[in-house]
């Protein structure tokens, strides 16, 4: 049998490969073909190596565990007793809970907002999202019944011109797993509240039993933002709560990084832009974590500036609503306002550039 057609097919099948090999007989190769197989081979065993380094990249991201909708952190102590020191009565809680770790952000609400507001009948959406360029943004298209959201610049700047109802809804779009449908009572209008198409609080509206997700009490927010244990060795003050909500009885900056004690509020300058020239056309709003070396004593961030944050407490009564509070300071205002001696709110339907809100669940 010829054995010369078979040999070729076998050496023309090892170089498509650029594998190269050492065939006993009569046939060898030459020094320049043997350094041509030592080097294509090298360029394999490379290519090969960087592909394997890739599957190995891809699988880890495939296994990895993707973050939270909404990342929560752990507020424990649980039975702390109130903030005596600033003589206050709040901040004692007695369970222990959880609280977003960030103000709601423009991508989450944005979210929201074309899960359930394709007609929004409700007015989850306001106009000066995306028209007050201090705080934009929210772009709204399209028509009633195939609205559509889309974020302005960064999505990680917390969302404003939302009202106290708009943050029920959207802890109740939460606590029923986030659904997709018009703003029924499986969507936004049951759930953590049951608020039925309320956009006026002219009756009572209180967080439900077994809520998933909540508008943090004032006990709950207050003790988040200022508590820290002055016992065991962890530097907390001697009365068991800061001033501010950055760790600190002192007076804070207002420049981003990371800094202690930091927050974004208004001193003689901005905090963003560190200009006392106010411009309509800048926005004020800080990235979350923008003052990563001034978080709380349980890693809340921006309790203190960037917005003010809706709490579920009822301040006072109006005529034909309540006032709701809402606590924290926000860019435009002076550090007075992030002091834990400071409380304010508004009747719940309130939509400003100033306000906006974290959630808490159990």
């Amino acid at each position: 049998m010829n054995q010369t057609p078979l040999l070729r097919r076998t050496l023309a099948f090892a170089l498509s490969l650029g594998v190269f090999f050492s065939i006993p007989g009569p046939w060898s190769f030459t020094p320049a073909l043997e350094a041509a197989s030592s080097s294509a081979s090298a360029r394999l065993i490379r290519s090969l190596k960087a592909q394997i380094a890739t599957l190995k990249k891809q699988l880890a991201a495939a296994k990895a565990t993707p973050p939270p909708f909404i990342e929560m952190v752990k507020v424990g102590n649980r039975g702390n007793v109130t903030d005596a020191g600033n003589g206050s009565v709040l901040g004692a809680v007695r369970y222990d809970y959880q609280i977003g770790k960030y103000e709601v952000t423009l991508a989450q609400y944005a979210a929201f907002l074309n899960a359930v507001a394709k007609t929004d009948s409700f007015g989850l959406f306001n106009p000066n999202m995306e028209t007050i360029a201090n705080v934009a943004g929210i772009d709204q298209s399209g028509s009633p019944g195939n609205f559509n959201y889309a974020v302005i610049g960064t999505g990680s700047r917390p969302v404003a011109f939302v009202s106290w109802f708009d943050a029920a809804r959207f802890c109740n779009w939460l606590h029923n797993g986030r659904p997709t449908g018009l703003q029924t009572g499986s969507t936004t209008e049951a759930g953590a509240y049951s608020l039925n198409g309320a956009t006026i609080e002219n009756f009572d509206v209180w967080r439900n039993p077994g809520a998933k997700y909540w508008i943090p009490s004032e006990d709950e927010w207050y003790k988040a933002a200022y508590h820290q244990p002055s016992g065991g060795g962890l530097g907390g003050p001697s009365d068991d709560y800061w001033l501010y909500p950055t760790g600190s009885d002192a007076i804070p900056g207002n420049l981003s990084g990371t800094a202690a004690n930091q927050a974004n509020f208004s001193t003689t300058v901005l905090s963003v832009t560190q200009s006392n020239q106010y411009g309509m056309d800048v926005n004020y709003l800080a990235d979350r974590g923008s003052y990563s070396g001034s978080a709380s004593y349980y890693g809340t961030y921006d309790q203190g500036g960037n917005l003010w944050e809706w709490n579920e407490v009822v301040i006072e009564r109006a005529v034909d609503d309540y006032v709701r509070g809402f606590r924290g300071g926000s860019w435009d205002n002076l550090e007075t306002t992030l002091r834990s001696t400071f409380r304010t709110g508004d009747v719940p339907e309130t939509e400003t550039p100033f306000v906006g809100f974290r959630v808490a669940g159990p």
